[in-house]
């Protein structure tokens, strides 16, 4: 019988036996072993599911490359453009990174100032064609120079009292609800440093921050002066009337005048109000009382940032009356 091991003759050679292997189905090893878990339709080659994944992915560059993703303002630094403003940048001592020249720009006393300010300052000239310089400014008119303002570091609201007790005079501190144009800001700021204020406090919203607009009217008082930024105006109002501050806000019809200031000499918030409304509602209600300026009949109201001036002159007035001779 063919195979048999017995038959005289016979030959049989290892591993050649016919015949079923366990597992295998007989003939191929390793045919039943597992492969996984199905995939997902959109790995699968030619299901419906992959191919809309494969065009998606085709169309996403094309779209990112039309609209680009916007950077956080914040990343940016802001610029000062145009000669002229540059140049009283300069002149007010506002803090700078670098001034951009256009290539091939025709030089007047304006440009030559700037290029001869900032050499002087230490602050970088960098040469860059019109198109980037369109591009860094935004296409504003900046007139072949722009310079390069980094953010300004605020100072905490607790900081202004620390100056304050520093000092050894009352605490006369300036806060600003709902001043939203800078170079009412920076007026006030300049208004609050010569008549001795220990600093100001703007809110983080609704409010006019410290732009290179508001460092160039407030002719460099800011590099001397702090400002502090809260996120709660009243909230840290009230912080500071827990302080011992009493809190006097700015309205056209406080209950006293400049002229019976009597709370000018005691540790003092000034709070200015908006060039519209004036104090917000809820800013009225922390203050212990509000003063007005006597104007003539003819003119309704002042400035945000004259009015402020005006009430911080009397508060530096009345503190030089009541200081003792020879302090």
């Amino acid at each position: 019988m063919a195979g048999n091991s017995q038959r005289r003759g016979a030959t049989r050679k290892a591993g050649t036996k016919k015949g079923q292997v366990t597992g295998s189905g007989g003939r191929v090893r390793r045919a039943l072993e597992g492969k996984g878990p199905t995939p997902p339709a959109e790995m699968r080659k030619g299901h419906p599911a992959s191919r809309r994944a494969a065009a998606a992915a085709k169309r996403k560059p094309a779209a990112t490359a039309a609209k680009p993703a916007a950077r956080p303002r914040g990343e940016l630094p802001e610029t000062v453009v145009g000669r002229n403003p540059v140049v009283e940048a300069l002149r007010a001592g506002v803090p700078a990174t670098a001034l951009y020249v256009a290539g091939g720009l025709s030089a007047d006393e304006r440009v030559a100032e700037a290029i001869t300010g900032a050499a002087e300052r230490g602050i970088p000239q960098l040469d860059v064609s019109r198109p980037e310089l369109d591009r860094l400014t935004g296409n504003a008119i900046h007139q072949g120079v722009a310079l390069v303002v980094p953010p300004y570091q605020y100072a905490h609201p607790d900081d202004l009292l620390a100056r304050a007790r520093d000092s050894g005079r009352p605490a006369l501190v300036v806060a600003v609800d709902g001043v939203t144009d800078p170079r009412n800001l920076g007026a006030i700021v300049r208004s609050a440093a010569a008549f001795g204020a220990h600093g100001v406090l703007v809110p983080e919203r609704r409010s006019a921050g410290m732009t290179a607009s508001a460092w160039r009217t407030s002719a460099g008082t800011a590099a001397r002066l702090r400002v502090a930024r809260c996120t709660n105006l009243v909230r840290t109002l009230k912080d500071y009337a827990a302080q011992g501050l009493m809190v006097v806000g700015l309205d056209a019809d406080g209950t006293t005048d400049t002229d019976s200031f009597e709370l000018a000499t005691a540790p003092l918030v000034l709070v200015v109000g908006s060039e519209g409304r004036g104090l917000a509602r809820l800013t009225r209600t922390v203050c212990d009382a509000t003063v007005s300026i006597p104007m003539a009949r003819a003119v309704e109201s002042l400035n945000a940032s004259v009015a402020a001036g005006v009430v911080l002159a009397e508060v530096a007035r009345r503190r030089r009356a009541d200081r003792p001779t020879g302090a």
